[in-house]
């Protein structure tokens, strides 16, 4: 979401556009999966219809770049196989291993790993939101799904955090299915019939489509799981699933991959349509034929044999410019009142049907509303037995109430002192009223009892943080500070967490040397500094450069850096600012960095270029290393006992997804990658007290080398299969803490 600091940072970042078109999300969608594997986001460029101005030039194959403005999605892009099956194929691989019962090694017994233990967030006070008030917030839900039986019992599903259970209407919740191969979640549907089955598309269609695994179901309501299909879903993301009304055995699915059709409750698929499918809504069967109203990219279809075949809807007034996004919705007791709304351009569109007749509703709510992140949060509800009151999520959330023949509209989301967080994503409807409504956003769940005149939070013991960053205090392990996607930055302080700056939270550091003195970055080089562990906070302004949109950050006493296509340094906390440049390629740019004292720097970069720059009294020299492997480097370290052994990891999954150790300040490089999977590594840990003793979190898993990288053994014990994208070690404490994606820190004693 858009905060209140963010004018100043786009100031700071004057390079980078004010408002880019498909917003800050697609930003952070492309350099999520371009540090994975550039190809993954040509599927984004071809289904998102964003001008080539606003394209970042980093994490972008050639093909994607030059991509035709608005080109279908389906389209193939070269002959390459579809990269993401092929990294969730792989991630599944590597959640089976993590499973799989381990032989003793020869000789005498070894202990057993510990377990790790979640220390939440259980919940973020003071979350922001448009309005004038605070509320409490977790992280980003992208499915609800109330029990047709029982409106107390509610599921629901974090865009990467699994699925949640509650019997007392969101007031607690359980987590389940922690080790099924994907915890991303697109989809939840209860049988309409039989309410003890209900089924999971896992593959979130909004950001986390490469971590489909298949369609998921549990027979006991949703308290466990197991993968019901994989096939064809292995790396496709799901937007929506519906179980047919007239025949149970019917199912439905939304998905990036198209239209996907299911007659044996959902044992095996068949792909209808190959076109990129949103949204499904299936009326009651007439005759021998059921009506089902699908939405793609190319616009508005209907099919009245079950699926088997479509035909295009005209829709009056319709724009020419391609859809970013297009969902339908039906009213339950009206099948015939049907609701069609889109973005496309600048501009939202808005349909209703009544009847055979389709008639576009010009009056749409004022201001505008802002479609600039169509494609990532968006969606229409018709209320269940009304046929004059709608809902529609786009970042903000809207009721539309007929009185005769005028629509009036309630924001019912930036409502003054009863706002919630923005970026709606989807919306549920209790069996015992159709007033009480469920809307999960990126800051979590809440529920209204008045049809969104009022909310509640449902977000304690929600664990669906999603982790950017994190550092510690080195004197004290219950001192924390962790960058959250679109929910800020907080810190813990042993008894919990508290929300301390604003904005998507980027990389962090703690200052060793003093340790009151702690960082914290937004988006590109956006920086402050707190002198008071981040009771306040000073900007810092560093020089604008081309960067990730999480730039990496490190600190050690007074000397700060922060990298993009240069480093900007300083070597007095703050301004001012020194631009040193790193002589990288035009696309190339500092993806890690590390620092060794207070004239020793390490940066590494995206086409696998590893520096060391030192400061000499006067200028910082460049020093160019051996590069270990032409690819992505996510995380590099310095061994903190041996200043000459140096680790690289790699996220990018096409070229191995490599670890590697130097041992002579990187002169030359040992690959110490076999015994990982080969999944993409995201961070490394290093154990002074023994430095042959390393850590390292992947997208599944952590592992663990007591020979600097010989061999490696699982050690995830307790940990859900979220992906691990950060490591901190506490030296004194003995304690290992790991950040996860929508599954907040998790803490092993080690």
């Amino acid at each position: 979401m858009r905060s209140k600091n963010d004018p100043e940072i786009d100031e700071v970042a004057r390079s980078k556009p004010r408002s880019p078109r498909g917003g800050k999300s697609l930003q952070r969608l492309f350099y999520y999966l371009g540090r994975r594997g550039r190809e993954l986001n040509d599927e984004v460029v071809s289904a998102v219809p964003v001008p080539k101005t606003a394209r970042p030039r980093l994490h972008l194959t050639e093909a994607a770049a030059a991509m035709q403005f608005g080109r279908p999605a389906g389209s193939s892009v070269g002959a390459q196989a579809h990269p993401a099956e092929t990294y969730a194929a792989a991630l599944i691989e590597a959640a089976a291993a993590l499973a799989l019962p381990r032989a003793a090694p020869p000789g005498p017994a070894a202990p057993a790993p510990p377990t790790w233990q979640s220390i939440g967030p259980t919940v973020i006070p003071n979350g922001q939101t448009y309005g004038s008030n605070r509320v409490e917030v977790i992280g980003r839900v992208s499915a609800v799904a109330v029990d047709p039986a029982n409106p107390r019992h509610v599921l629901c599903g974090g865009a990467g955090g699994g699925i949640w259970e509650s019997f007392d209407e969101g007031a607690t919740w359980g987590a389940c299915g922690d080790q099924l191969p994907s915890l991303a979640i697109g989809a939840i549907v209860f049988h309409p019939r039989q309410v003890n089955i209900v089924y999971a598309g896992s593959g979130e269609g909004n950001f986390y489509f490469n971590l489909g695994a298949g369609v998921y179901q549990s027979t006991d309501g949703g308290t466990t799981w197991h993968v019901l299909a994989s096939a064809p879903f292995v790396g496709v993301g799901f937007f929506k699933m519906v179980v047919s009304g007239s025949n149970p055995q019917d199912l439905y699915a939304a998905t990036t991959d198209g239209f996907f059709y299911s007659v044996d409750g959902g044992r095996t698929w068949t792909q209808r349509r190959s076109i990129r499918c949103w949204g499904i809504t299936v009326g009651p069967a007439n005759g021998n034929n059921t009506e089902i109203l699908a939405t793609f990219v190319d616009g508005l279809f209907v099919s009245t044999d079950r699926g088997a075949t479509f035909t295009p809807v005209v829709l009056p007034s319709a724009p020419t410019t391609a859809w970013t996004r297009l969902d339908v919705d039906r009213v339950a007791s009206s099948p015939d009142v049907a609701y069609v709304f889109g973005a496309a351009g600048q501009n939202a569109y808005l349909w209703r049907r009544a009847g055979t007749t389709w008639t576009r509703i010009a009056s749409l709510p004022k201001p505008p509303i802002d479609v600039s992140q169509a494609w990532y949060d968006w969606y229409v509800a018709a209320a269940p037995n009304k046929t004059d009151q709608i809902f529609i999520g786009a970042i903000d959330a809207y009721r539309g109430d007929l009185i005769g023949s005028t629509w009036g509209w309630t924001n019912i989301t930036t409502q003054g002192s009863d706002s919630i967080h923005p970026d709606q994503h989807c919306l549920a409807f209790s069996p015992e009223s159709s007033g009480v409504i469920y809307v999960g956003c990126d800051g979590g769940l809440f529920c209204s009892k008045n049809s969104g005149s009022s909310w509640v939070a449902r977000n304690k013991g929600l664990g669906i943080t999603e982790v950017e960053y994190l550092s510690t205090d080195p004197s004290s392990s219950n001192w924390l500070i962790a960058g959250l996607q679109d929910n800020g930055t907080i810190r813990f302080t042993g008894g919990g967490w508290d929300h301390i700056a604003d904005g998507d939270g980027g990389d962090c550091a703690v200052n060793p040397v003093d340790p009151n003195q702690v960082y914290h970055s937004y988006y590109y080089v956006s920086l402050e500094r707190s002198n008071d562990k981040g009771n306040t906070w000073l900007p810092l302004n560093p020089p604008s450069m081309r960067s990730l949109f999480y730039p990496p950050l490190c600190v050690y006493d007074q000397t700060v850096a922060i990298g993009g296509d240069a480093l900007a340094v300083t070597r007095t906390g703050g301004p001012p600012w020194a631009t040193v440049s790193l002589g990288l390629d035009p696309n190339d740019v500092v993806t890690a960095s590390c620092i060794g004292d207070s004239s020793t720097i390490y940066v590494a970069t995206m086409a696998g270029r590893v520096l060391r720059l030192n400061w000499n009294g006067a200028a910082w020299l460049k020093a160019a290393l051996t590069s270990p492997f032409s690819a992505y480097i996510s995380c590099i370290a310095l061994d903190p006992v041996n200043a000459q052994r140096i680790w690289v990891a790699s996220s990018e999954i096409a070229a191995g997804a490599m670890v590697c150790r130097s041992d002579n300040g990187g002169t030359a490089w040992v690959d110490c990658t076999i015994g990982l999977p080969g999944i993409p590594k995201n961070a490394i840990a290093i154990d002074p007290a023994d430095n042959n003793r390393v850590w390292i979190c992947a997208d599944v898993g952590v592992y663990a080398s007591t020979n600097a990288g010989g061999t490696w053994a699982p050690f995830s014990r307790g940990l859900p299969n979220a992906m691990a994208v950060d490591l901190v070690l506490h030296q004194r404490d003995r304690k290992l803490y790991c950040a996860t994606r929508n599954r907040g820190v998790w803490v092993a004693p080690i």
